[in-house]
Formats: structure tokens, sequence, C-alpha cells
């Protein structure tokens, strides 16, 4: 008996199991497909499934079964699968305790924000980082909520500013914390030469074009028109909130922008009319349960330390 449990434990203690490829494995039983955790991960498909294919050499035993054109994992997998989402959350927890343990003398802070939050809320916080933690390295990016959400799950960011428009949520948001930070109103957009209306309202421009945004803003805008009475005929669409207001100020249709778009570039030849109603929620976003860790912690005190309540009227 001795001799036959040697050899189990050298068997297994020989495989190091790849902490990266836990976690494709864990993104495939999320989402459900490899396509799509290629998708949530932001790597390209092959090399998930080499990834795959490298885990089940490192067990020794099949992880994923082909049903068709889609997968299902075997009973080996979603082992795997619920062990590595334990691990994973273990592996982040480490590294937050030894960042406090640091007293984030070193390590890294990594945010991601949407594009007028990053060019209006951001760069305060940024620079109370820099300056309380000089040791620490400071890391941007650009996302919408959607992208932010997968970092947050791929463990590439430790904090991500996000929106949301009304009550119900927008994106896939599992396993992750929200806390609010502000609320930001939206405007009609209209060209500069338009006085037709002292304060209009959205049905007031049912027979006009229409400028839509992201993907996110635009359901938000079709809805935001179907309460109004009517269907919007959206000709032109771009993420870039300076286009938009470029296409308005051309004459070309109106828009509904954020308040933190406008503050962030606001085109002169454009007319605002605040729309009663409508808001759309900033929210700062972390991966799992509170307590956060040491880096969401110090992104989250150095946004809301540093937010002052915008003043709206634009």
């Amino acid at each position: 008996m001795p001799v036959f449990l040697g050899t189990i434990e050298r068997t297994y203690t020989s495989r190091v199991l790849d902490v990266g490829r836990l976690r494709v494995l864990a993104a495939v039983a999320r989402e459900g497909s490899i396509t799509a955790a290629a998708e949530a991960l932001h790597y390209a498909q092959p090399s998930v499934s080499h990834q795959l294919s490298r885990l089940e050499a490192e067990v020794g035993m099949p992880l994923l079964q082909r049903m068709g054109r889609g997968i299902r994992l075997t009973d080996a997998g979603r082992l795997l699968a619920e062990r590595a989402e334990q691990i994973l959350a273990q592996v982040e927890s480490a590294h937050a305790e030894l960042e406090e343990l640091a007293g984030m003398r070193t390590g890294r802070v990594r945010l991601a924000a949407f594009p007028s939050a990053l060019a209006t809320i951001v760069p305060a916080a940024a620079a109370a980082i820099v300056s309380a933690y000089p040791g620490v390295e400071l890391s941007l990016t650009e996302a919408e909520p959607p992208e932010a959400f997968a970092a947050l799950r791929a463990g590439e960011i430790d904090a991500a500013v996000v929106f949301e428009y009304g009550e119900a949520p927008a994106v896939d948001r599992r396993d992750t914390t929200l806390i609010p930070l502000l609320d930001e109103p939206l405007y009609l957009v209209t060209p500069r030469q338009d006085t037709d209306h002292a304060q209009p309202e959205l049905r007031d421009f049912a027979d006009q074009r229409w400028i839509a945004g992201c993907e996110r803003c635009r359901e938000h805008l079709v809805d935001a028109c179907k309460d109004a009475g009517f269907t919007p005929r959206v000709d032109f669409e771009t993420e870039d909130f300076v286009a938009v207001q470029a296409l308005v100020a051309a004459g070309l249709g109106v828009s509904l922008l954020p308040g933190l778009t406008l503050r962030a570039n606001r085109h002169p030849d454009v007319t605002l009319h605040p729309v009663p109603g409508l808001r759309r929620h900033v929210l700062v976003a972390h991966y799992g349960k509170p307590p956060e860790s040491r880096p969401a912690q110090v992104l989250l005190d150095a946004l809301r330390g540093n937010l002052t309540e915008p003043v709206w009227d634009l």
C-alpha cells in the first residue's frame, strides 16, 4: 500500500498546472464555448484551443468532449474548472495580501475606463495615485464596459470605471462588485441654429435624422425615443463623441449624449437641451466580493477622493 500511494503522489506532484491555462478552462466553463471564451479573454481562438490541449496533457486525461460543432466538459473538466475558479481567487488574494504587506510601496494598480471618464474624472485620480504611491506602477486602459468586465474576470485589471443605463445591467457582470460613483444627465444635442424650441422634447424631433453612439448608447437612445412615442431614424453611428457633435453641428442630425462626453469636449456649434428623467449611472467595478483587493481599494479611494461633482449647466 505505501508503494501504491507513493506512486500516486509522484504522478500528480510532477504535473504542475499552469495558472494561465486554468484561467482559460474557467473561461470556457463560464462562457460555454471556446469561441466565447476567446472573446471574453481577448485571445485568438487557436490560442485558447492550444492552451486547453496543453492543460489536458498536464492533467493526463480529457477535459473536453466534442459535441458536433460544440463542446462539453468531461467530469474531469468540470471538476478542474470548479477548482480553477478557487485557485484563481486564491492567487488574486495572495497578490492583494502581498501588496497590502508592502504597503503599496511597490506593485501595480491597473484601471480601465470608458473614453469620456478617462478624459474627465480619471486624470485627477491617477495623479493622486502617482503622488501618494511613487513606487507603484499605474496602468490606464481605455475600454467600454463589456471589454472592461471581461478584463476584470481575466485578471488583467484591478478595477474599471463603467456605465449603465436604467435598472437592467447592459453587460455580463458576474463575479463582480459595482460601487456607484456618480450619475450624469443626458442632453439632446441639436445644431446651434436650431431655435424653434426653448425647451424641446425628444418627440419634437421624431422626423429628424438621429446620430447614435456606442452599442449600449444606441440601445438607450432607441428606448428613450420609443418612450417618447416614436422610433428614431438612426442614419449615422459612431463611438467617437467628438464626431457625433461634429455631425450634429454640420446639420446632419440630432443626438443624445451624456454629460461627461460634453465635459470632455464641447463643440461650439451645437445647442444642448437637458432631458428630464434621463440619467446614466457611472460605477466602479472590481472582481469578486468585498473587501476589495488593495489595488482596487487604492483606485476606488482615489476616484472618490478626487471627484468633484460636475456642474451640469453645460
